[in-house]
Parts: C-alpha cells; sequence; structure tokens
C-alpha cells in the first residue's frame, strides 16, 4: 500500500513517498525543498534535497537526540 504526504512552511516543503512492497530505486523517498521567497522582486532559485526513508530516520535520530540535550539552545 503506497503512502504520501506533503507539509509546507513559508521556506520549506517536506515530502514523503513510502511503498513497502516495492523493492525498486526511488519507491521510499524524503524530500525537503527550498520556497522561493515571495516578498523578493527578483526570482530566487529553489534547493531540493532527496534521501531514502532509511537516510531519513537516521537524520531524525541525530535531530532528536541533538535537539533534546540541555546544552542545545532553541530559538
Amino acid at each position: 500500500m503506497s503512502y504520501s504526504k506533503e507539509q509546507s512552511t513559508k521556506r520549506f516543503s517536506f515530502g514523503i513517498i513510502r511503498n513497502p512492497t516495492s523493492h525498486k530505486a526511488g519507491a521510499n523517498v524524503v524530500t525537503i525543498a527550498t520556497n522561493p521567497e515571495e516578498s523578493s522582486k527578483y526570482s530566487t532559485g529553489t534547493t531540493q534535497l532527496s534521501m531514502t526513508v532509511k537516510e531519513a530516520r537516521v537524520l531524525q535520530g541525530f535531530l532528536n537526540d541533538t535537539l533534546s540535550s540541555p546544552n542545545v539552545a532553541v530559538d
């Protein structure tokens, strides 16, 4: 069963596509893309980062460990 979800903030768009029964490359991908700045009169390019769900879980673990540390200031 395929699953996909997208969410955006002012600066970023996040997406996930999962197909646990597929073994094809690109079947389980997480993307993070920058959104163009609306307040600028100049067009700005976007950048997109794609990673596997497995790589995204490693990133999630890193962020959870790092951001939950009492030594990290959150603005």
